[in-house]
This record gives C-alpha cells, sequence and structure tokens, in this order.
C-alpha cells in the first residue's frame, strides 16, 4: 500500500516538512528530503498503529490528483508516495514457535498468571507496550 504525502521543500535552515493527508495529524520532517521520507515511513507506521491498538478503522489511501486538487495550501509542494509494509495492517494471529530457558519460561508465566492473562497474550502485550516506550 502506498500513502500520498505532500512535501515542504527545505532550506539550508530549515528542514523538509512532510504531511499525510489521510491520515490526520500524521506528518513528520528532516534535515535532507531522504530522512524527510525515512521519517514519514515511520510516522505513518507509528499512526497505524495507534489507531489499530485504539480499535480504529485505517483510511485508503487517496489519489495524489484528488488531494492536490482538495488541499491548495499545499501548492508549490512536492507530492510523492510512502510504501506501507502491508504486515503492518495484519491482525491475523499467526504461531511461532521460540525457544527460552526454562527458567525464563517459569517467569514468564507467573508473570502471565499473575495479570489473569495467557503466555501468547502476555507476550503480545508486552511487545506491544515495549514498542510504544521504545520509540
Amino acid at each position: 500500500m502506498y500513502y500520498p504525502v505532500a512535501i515542504e521543500p527545505g532550506t539550508d535552515t530549515e528542514a523538509f516538512g512532510v504531511v499525510v493527508p489521510d491520515l490526520p495529524g500524521c506528518f513528520s520532517a528532516g534535515d535532507t528530503l531522504e530522512e524527510a521520507m525515512s521519517m514519514a515511513e515511520e510516522a505513518i507506521e507509528a499512526w497505524i498503529e495507534t489507531a489499530i491498538d485504539a480499535g480504529q478503522d485505517i483510511p485508503q489511501a487517496s489519489s495524489i490528483e484528488a488531494l492536490r486538487r482538495a488541499h491548495k495550501e499545499w501548492k508549490g509542494w512536492t507530492w510523492a508516495v510512502v510504501k506501507v509494509d502491508p504486515a503492518a495492517l495484519d491482525e491475523t494471529s499467526e504461531r511461532v514457535n521460540i525457544s527460552l530457558p526454562r527458567r525464563v519460561l517459569r517467569r514468564l508465566d507467573a508473570l502471565a498468571m499473575a495479570k489473569g492473562e495467557t503466555r501468547s497474550g502476555f507476550i503480545a502485550r508486552m511487545a506491544l507496550e515495549g514498542h510504544k516506550t521504545a520509540a
């Protein structure tokens, strides 16, 4: 999937700004165009993760032409698209096989039981919470 972005030209003293019109409040910036685009990809993925966690729908991407016509405030800006990994939108459960030392597994099971969760649910929640705090 590709999301269109509007890119505000940077200067020697100002960063390139990037807005993702289809995702309200999603924007980023970078000192170079390459950095701005990379940061836009991260911003889009974070926006989608947050929306999924909140149970919100993910908007479909619009065409650049439709956005150009609708957003005159970005006249003169450059338009591009940012690729989004479809896995970022996939909520399908997948069975995995991991290996852990027994002492770690015992601790994991005890923590999960104390929270009233399954082992898998506990691992998933910790990964999602860790993702939010690591950002």
